[in-house]
């Protein structure tokens, strides 16, 4: 089974659209086709972009709360790793989590992350790591 990181972009575009590949990794997450990895600072970040004035139009408080948990219950919960690696933008604890973790794929909508050569983890765009779940 792969282990799999996804960037909190793609868990918040899961959670605002019933439509698209991010709703669909998350309901094949669900339907047990992968290990969903994710750590202290990925559920910070989520709550974080959650609460902000642009998103709160498209998930209440409630909603938000509830889907952290629900990541918190049944995701497997990482410890946070230490040095990132200097290779990419804001996205570093990402990549080093993925390298720490043994994750198999970090998936992300971030073209820069995605074109990144020689990462441990290779990062797939939504559809791409759906297309390979196929």
């Amino acid at each position: 089974m792969y282990r799999v990181i996804l960037d909190p972009a793609v868990l918040i575009a899961a959670l605002i659209s019933a439509r698209g590949a991010p709703r669909a990794l998350l309901a094949a997450w669900m339907d047990g086709a992968f290990e969903l990895l994710v750590s202290p600072k990925v559920l910070a970040e989520l709550a974080r972009v959650l609460n902000l004035p642009k998103v709160r139009p498209y998930v209440r408080d409630h909603e938000a709360q509830a889907f952290i948990a629900l990541l918190e219950r049944f995701a497997t919960l990482c410890p946070d790793a230490a040095s990132p690696p200097r290779a990419t933008r804001g996205r570093n604890y990402l990549l080093t989590l993925a390298r720490s973790q043994a994750a198999d794929y970090l998936v992300s909508g971030d073209a820069h992350l995605c074109h990144l050569k020689n990462a441990k983890a290779p990062a797939l765009t939504p559809r791409s790591f759906l297309n390979r779940l196929k």
